[in-house]
C-alpha cells in the first residue's frame, strides 16, 4: 500500500490559479466520495487552505494514485491537466509522509510556524473520516502528523514570535500608513477567525473606528460588540466605503464581494479624497475584483504580497525550523517501522499456522502407529510436539519482530515466505519495498 500527494501552494502557484483548486468545507464530503470512487483509490483526503490544495492518496500503485489526484485536480478546475501540470508537485510514499508532517509542524507554511495550519490539517483528516474516505495507512499516519505538529510546537516554541495573515495585512497597513492607524477607518469584511484576528490587531494598533460587514449581520454584530466596532448590513457595504481608509476582507465566498464599480463610487465620493484608499484582500478565493487596483488612488493587495512582512521574526524561527526538522526525520523513521511491520504480522501468522498444521499432522500419524494410548500419554506427546516447535520458531518470530522495526523487515519476511514455502503474498512488488525502505527518495 503507497501513500501518495498531489498539490500545490503557494510557492508553486500564484492566488488566481490557487482560488480556482480552494474547496469550501461543505463541498469537501461530496468532493471526497468523488475522489474515492476513482478505480486504484483506496483512501483520500483532501487538505485545502488559503495557500495549499494537496491530495493524499492511499493506492496500491503509486502512479495510479498520482494520475487520480492529477485528473482529480484538473477536473476540478476545468483546467486543462496540460496547463495545470506547471503548478502541481507530485509526491512518493516517503516524501508525502514527511511532507505532511513538515506542514502539519508549519514549516511548510508562507508564515514559518504559524499554527493555523494544525487545526486545519485536524480538521481535513476529521471530514475525511467522517465522510468514510479514509483507511488504516491514512488514519495512523494523519493522527501521527497532528501529534507530529503538537511535538514540534511543544519542544521547539517555533510558533512563540510568529505573525499570522492577519497580523500581516495589518502590518502592511501600517507600512503603507507610515506607521500610524490613528484616526484611520478601517472596513473589515468578513467575520470569521482570520477577519476576527485582523479586528483585534487594528484595535491594539490603534484603530479608533472600525466597521464589520458580513453576510449573516448577527455575526457581523457580534464580532463589533467584541472590539468595539460598528457593524455594517453587507447590502449597505458601499455607503460605508466611501468613508474607509483601509479595507480587509477575508470571507468564504466562491465569488468577488466587492466589485470595480463599487469602489470606483465609493471613491467618487471618498470623505478624504487625497488619502489612498488600501484594499487587503487575505481571502482565497478573493473577495475583491483584482481590476480595483487598476482605479485612481486605490492600493490592492493580495494574500501573495503579504510574503516580505511575514519576515519578522524569522531567524529565531529557523533556528527553532532546524530543531523541528530533526524530530520530523525521527518521527517520519518510526512511521515507516510501523508500515514495515504491518507486512512482518502476516508471515509471523503464516509460519505459525504451517508449523502448527504440520504438528497436527504429524501427532496423528505417530498416534496411528503407537496404537491406543492413555489420555496422558497422549497429553505428553502432544505437549512434546507443541514445546519442539515453539522453540524451533521462537528465535525466528522474535528476531523477524526486531528486524521489522528496521527499514529492511520486509527482506526477512520474504525470506521466510520463501524459505518455508509460505502462502500468501511471499514478496512485495519492488516499489514497495523501496517505499518502505526509503530507496525512493
Amino acid at each position: 500500500m503507497f501513500v501518495v500527494a498531489v498539490g500545490l501552494n503557494h510557492r508553486t502557484a500564484p492566488v488566481e490559479i490557487r482560488e480556482q483548486l480552494a474547496f469550501a468545507r461543505h463541498g469537501l464530503p461530496a468532493a471526497l466520495e468523488q475522489l474515492r470512487a476513482v478505480a486504484g483509490v483506496e483512501g483520500c483526503v483532501i487538505l485545502s487552505t488559503c495557500n495549499r490544495t494537496e491530495i493524499y492518496v492511499a493506492c496500491q500503485q503509486e502512479e495510479t494514485g498520482i494520475r487520480a489526484g492529477k485528473n482529480f485536480l484538473s477536473q476540478s478546475c476545468r483546467m486543462d491537466l496540460k496547463n495545470l501540470e506547471g503548478y502541481l508537485y507530485t509526491l512518493n510514499t516517503r516524501h508525502t509522509v514527511r511532507h505532511l508532517f513538515r506542514v502539519a509542524a508549519g514549516l511548510d507554511s508562507m508564515i514559518l510556524g504559524e499554527d493555523q495550519v494544525l487545526a486545519q490539517v485536524a480538521e481535513a483528516y476529521e471530514i475525511a473520516r467522517e465522510t468514510g474516505t479514509t483507511n488504516n495507512i491514512l488514519n495512523t499516519l494523519w493522527q501521527q502528523a497532528i501529534t507530529v505538529g503538537k511535538r514540534v510546537r511543544t519542544e521547539t516554541r517555533i510558533d512563540r514570535n510568529t505573525v499570522s495573515i492577519s497580523y500581516a495585512a495589518v502590518e502592511l497597513a501600517r507600512q503603507v500608513f507610515h506607521g500610524n492607524l490613528q484616526g484611520r477607518t478601517v472596513l473589515v469584511i468578513g467575520a470569521g477567525k482570520m477577519s476576527t484576528l485582523a479586528a483585534r490587531y487594528l484595535k491594539d494598533k490603534g484603530v479608533t473606528t472600525v466597521l464589520v460587514s458580513n453576510r449573516s449581520y448577527d455575526r457581523a454584530v457580534d464580532l463589533a460588540s467584541k472590539i468595539g466596532g460598528q457593524a455594517v448590513r453587507l447590502d449597505a457595504m458601499e455607503d460605508y466605503l466611501s468613508r474607509a481608509d483601509i479595507v480587509i476582507s477575508c470571507t468564504a465566498a466562491s465569488h468577488y464581494i466587492l466589485h470595480r464599480e463599487q469602489v470606483a463610487r465609493a471613491r467618487a465620493r471618498a470623505a478624504r479624497p487625497d488619502s489612498p484608499l488600501m484594499l487587503i484582500d487575505i481571502a482565497v478565493p478573493r473577495d475583491i475584483e483584482p481590476s480595483a487596483g487598476d482605479l485612481p488612488g486605490v492600493k490592492l493587495y493580495d494574500i501573495d504580497d503579504l510574503q516580505q512582512v511575514v519576515l519578522a521574526n524569522l531567524e529565531e524561527r529557523q533556528h527553532a525550523a532546524r530543531q523541528a526538522e530533526g524530530i520530523i526525520t525521527a518521527e517520519v523513521d518510526a512511521f515507516f517501522r510501523w508500515l514495515g511491520s504491518l507486512y512482518v504480522v502476516p508471515t509471523i501468522i503464516a509460519l505459525k499456522e504451517k508449523a502448527e498444521a504440520i504438528k497436527k499432522a504429524e501427532l496423528e500419524r505417530a498416534c496411528h502407529r503407537l496404537g491406543e494410548l492413555t489420555p496422558r500419554q497422549q497429553k505428553i506427546i502432544s505437549s512434546l510436539a507443541s514445546s519442539i516447535v515453539n522453540q524451533l520458531l521462537h528465535d525466528a518470530v522474535v528476531n523477524l519482530k526486531k528486524a521489522a522495526l528496521t527499514p529492511r523487515g520486509h527482506l526477512y519476511a520474504e525470506a521466510l515466505h520463501e524459505l518455508f514455502n509460505l502462502p500468501g503474498e511471499g514478496a512485495r512488488p519492488r516499489k514497495e519495498a523501496a517505499a518502505v525502505e526509503g530507496g525512493g527518495q
